[in-house]
């Protein structure tokens, strides 16, 4: 968990805890079956992550690259 999912409200598509009606016990052998509406859920999940996760390497390379003073040299 980040430090910000704690401040802010979950985006569009992450899963809460009011949705999760799948409480296993111990005696539930058979495996559950994911309908079409969780499937999309966790379609959009997947889609929201991988924006995040690009936007994050941006900002990171964005941090890291040398200042633009630097990258020339000096005449």
């Amino acid at each position: 968990m980040l430090l910000l999912e704690i401040f802010e409200p979950t985006p569009d598509g992450y899963n809460t805890d009011k949705e999760d009606h799948t409480v296993l016990k111990l005696s539930d052998l058979r495996t559950t079956r994911l309908d079409l509406a969780q499937l999309n859920r966790l379609r959009k999940m997947n889609d929201v992550r991988n924006i995040e996760k690009k936007e994050k390497v941006k900002t990171i390379a964005n941090q890291y690259k040398p200042p633009a003073a630097a990258a020339a040299p000096g005449l």
